[in-house]
């Protein structure tokens, strides 16, 4: 009896010590499955895991490398494990599962089927790699664990991102030792070549959006390929793309319109007047959409009341800057900073010149997003500069869709002056610096 209880005794200390082992975790990773067999990668290697379908093809480059893909803002190369451990692949998927590996320094996108959790072990129940593993070079493996009755097969991924100096030199006929492609960091792989103009541009856009929230669409196309024919001139590889918010900032220099945050200057007031519809009804109905803090909704009311003499004229100046639209209405002004079109509209008080009554009650300043609706009476004019182009594309399509219901027909839209409307149900009367469209039903 005795012997039975020590026997226990000895099987109760060695569970404990299994239980000890199994709960000093010490080494996580992230699971996958490729090909229906269970992956893991050290935790300390994920930078995030993805769902991606959009990667931009690389000329050139090796079989298993789907291309690149724009990581909000910086552009990653991206492989297929799949197609790197020469797996059975199925269709692709509309959205592919995509971990983000950070690598000496480097980031790479790599494609799995499918992202499975986050597994904890003690890093003294991995064992090492065997042969029995031949789906993949053995070389890649950096160790196999059980888990809960699962195998989990560890990759080195240090390993497959990273070659020896013997590997680089094979490397140059597109093999490296082992019949495995070497995989060169994003630096590398567009040193020796510059990228196709296409898949350039493809780059600049995806980054405007993640840097800028600058939506390249049909309404600002024209312009985004006239300045990539300047941005280009002796930029290659990495010094084409935008990096930075100061890239994107560079790339975007010229694009806004004149007098943004200011008075309108007399020449650019002469050119808005021509473009204001002829009307005899004896109500002038305005949409501003970013009006800022009233500069630009002042000197159009100030136009408005010249080309339109007796009219009543209304304007309902939006924007999403609560701060600037609270302050419009109590602006005061040196006399230098006013155009002499506006002046006969001012009265001077205590801290300096501000509009009198008339010009003040022609205008409505209200907080409010475009994104969302507004009930507005029907319009004859709207006055949107530089305002869409940073909206979501399908905000884009939505809101000029919603243009058109609001307007009078023959009624005027004066867009940015890089910014157009290509719908056959607009027709261009004003070209750059004042982009104004007509609505003709």
């Amino acid at each position: 009896m005795a012997a039975v209880i020590k026997d226990l005794a000895q099987v109760n200390t060695e569970l404990q010590e299994q239980k000890e082992r199994v709960d000093n975790v010490d080494f996580k990773m992230v699971t996958f499955t490729l090909a229906g067999k269970d992956y893991g990668v050290d935790i300390m290697n994920v930078k995030e895991i993805a769902k991606a379908d959009k990667f931009t093809y690389v000329p050139n480059a090796a079989s298993f490398i789907r291309g690149v893909y724009n990581l909000r803002g910086d552009i990653i190369p991206v492989i297929d494990l799949r197609t790197f451990f020469h797996l059975p692949i199925g269709k692709h998927n509309a959205l592919e599962n995509m971990l983000i590996l950070h690598i000496n320094d480097q980031v790479y996108g790599t494609i799995v089927d499918k992202i499975d959790k986050v597994v904890g072990i003690n890093h003294e129940s991995i064992q090492p790699p065997h042969p029995i593993f031949g789906d993949i070079n053995i070389k890649f493996i950096s160790g196999v664990v059980e888990k809960l009755g699962d195998l989990y097969i560890i990759l080195d991924v240090i390993r497959i991102f990273t070659v020896s100096d013997e590997e680089k030199k094979q490397s140059r006929s597109g093999v490296a030792d082992g019949g495995e492609y070497y995989v060169p960091p994003p630096a590398a792989a567009e040193k020796d070549q510059r990228p196709a103009a296409d898949s350039a541009i493809g780059f600049i856009k995806e980054s405007l959006t993640a840097l800028k929230r600058f939506s390249a669409t049909d309404i600002n196309e024209r312009w985004i390929l006239k300045r990539f024919s300047e941005w280009n001139i002796g930029r290659f590889g990495e010094a084409l793309q935008l990096r930075s918010v100061s890239d994107a900032d560079e790339y975007l220099d010229g694009f806004a319109s004149p007098y943004t945050d200011a008075f309108w200057a007399e020449t650019y007031a002469g050119l808005i007047k021509k473009v204001l519809p002829d009307n005899n009804s004896g109500n002038i109905n305005v949409w501003n959409i970013g009006c800022g803090k009233g500069y630009e909704s002042y000197s159009f009311a100030c136009i408005l009341k010249e080309r339109y003499p007796g009219a009543r004229i209304k304007i309902w100046a939006n924007d999403n800057d609560i701060m600037a639209v609270s302050q419009a209405p109590n602006m005061a002004y040196e006399l230098d900073e006013i155009p002499e079109y506006c002046r006969q509209y001012m009265v001077h008080g205590s801290n300096g010149y501000s509009f009198n009554q008339v010009i003040k009650d022609s205008i409505v300043f209200e907080y409010h997003d475009v994104v969302n609706d507004n009930a507005l009476p029907e319009l004859d004019i709207i006055l949107v500069r530089d305002v869409i182009s940073f909206l979501p594309a399908q905000e884009q399509a939505r809101i000029t869709a919603d243009f058109s219901e609001k307007l009078r027909n023959r009624g005027v839209v004066i867009m940015g002056r890089n910014e157009e409307l290509s719908s056959s149900m607009w027709y261009s009367i004003s070209d750059d610096p004042v982009s104004a469209f007509m609505y003709n039903t």
